[in-house]
């Protein structure tokens, strides 16, 4: 049966054969009153349909934006407001957006790796990207993993500001403007020193190797150069530290040597600190071999207080192994620290006012190469 359906009651006329004319004008006015009445209601339906097509495609379209996000705390969002879905369902969408994640990551890890490797850099840099969390440290032919501990003090640089000048000479910046102080520690090994021209090179303080107690028979010996050194030193308006290289057994050796420091300090102007010098050593067989890592600390602490007992800065000089592998620092928080190391951007997260960055320097007035330190602090 065919049903023929009018929008329009004019056209339902011409289908009944009447025309126009033949209709009151009455009629015809109450007619387009009633047209108005249907299409108003049709016109609006129209745009009610064309809304909600809208919505319906903003929000399906949103829902796939939001599902092709890779983090997992993203899902897991969304799945909170879609009380729809099972907590089965909610796990599986959680495990399956950390999967993606994981792998994510992983090429991240992977493609960093194979950058390092092209570029050349060692194991160590790789293993200390990838974990930032932990301090990595390399000896005795392995690798050691100690975490960051908040208990510590940490330094406030800013790792970005060390700059390294157009002579090779690092500077500390942080506002802009250089507030480090140029220094290099010297012994023996740089033989005969033009300190004049040491000055004139910008250096404004030198660490003079004070002695050392031998690594087999353990005897105390003033540097060759000591003397020569501090003079040269402080006639030339250059400010001066001591250090001297231990291999103390105990507490009563670590006293002794503060004692044979003390009494080569005499009848010098000594600004900055007075450092012990904590290294391993290469020596066959040192005394100190069977040394543990508290009476490292021990004997760190025994010549510190008497330094501090005499008037003078104590210091601890050391470098990654130094401090991770040898000493306690949580009972060495009170001292100053001199870190070595060798490499750029600084890797050490602790307190330390010192930093020696390289043991190739040049200088001026010294023919061999030479250690160079950078002061964030000044000890005058």
């Amino acid at each position: 049966m065919d049903h023929k359906v009018f929008l329009d009651i004019e056209d339902m006329d011409k289908e009944q054969g009447i025309v126009r004319e033949d209709i009151p004008r009455a009629v015809r006015r109450r007619r387009k009153r009633r047209r108005k009445g249907i299409f108003l209601p049709v016109f609006l339906c129209l745009i009610a349909l064309a809304s909600l097509t809208g919505c319906l495609y903003l929000v399906v379209k949103n829902r796939l934006l939001e599902t092709e996000k890779n983090e997992a705390v993203a899902y897991l969002n969304e799945v909170k407001t879609e009380p729809s879905y099972s907590e089965t369902q909610m796990q599986d969408m959680v495990d399956a957006a950390v999967l993606e994640a994981s792998k994510q990551k992983e090429e991240e890890i992977l493609g960093a790796v194979k950058g390092m490797m092209e570029n050349g850099e060692g194991t160590a840099a790789m293993l200390r990207t990838l974990y930032p969390g932990e301090i990595v440290v390399a000896a005795n032919s392995r690798y050691y993993f100690f975490p960051v501990l908040d208990t510590l003090k940490h330094h406030s640089y800013d790792e970005e500001k060390f700059v390294m000048n157009d002579d090779n000479v690092l500077e500390y910046r942080p506002d802009g403007s250089v507030i480090s102080k140029k220094g290099i520690d010297v012994s023996k090994y740089q033989e005969k020193i033009d300190w004049e021209k040491v000055a004139g090179d910008g250096v404004d303080y030198a660490f003079i190797r004070l002695g050392i107690r031998g690594a087999t028979e353990g005897k105390l010996i003033l540097d060759d150069s000591y003397e020569t050194n501090m003079e040269g030193a402080l006639e030339n308006g250059i400010k001066t530290g001591v250090y001297f290289f231990t291999q103390a057994l105990n507490e009563e050796e670590a006293v002794e040597e503060a004692e044979f420091v003390l009494k080569h300090l005499k009848g010098y102007d000594v600004a900055y600190p007075v450092v012990l010098d904590i290294e391993e050593v290469t020596t066959k067989n040192p005394r100190t071999k069977n040394m543990e890592k508290q009476d490292w600390t021990d004997v760190c602490i025994a010549f510190c207080n008497r330094i501090k007992e005499a008037g003078y800065t104590p210091m601890i000089y050391g470098n990654l192994k130094t401090f991770l592998l040898m000493l306690d620092m949580e009972q060495l928080e009170e001292y100053e620290k001199w870190f070595a190391y060798y490499q750029m951007p600084l890797y050490f997260p602790y307190e330390f006012s010192v930093w020696q960055y390289t043991s190739t320097g040049k200088v001026a007035g010294i023919g061999t190469d030479v250690d160079l330190n950078i002061s964030m602090k000044d000890f005058d």
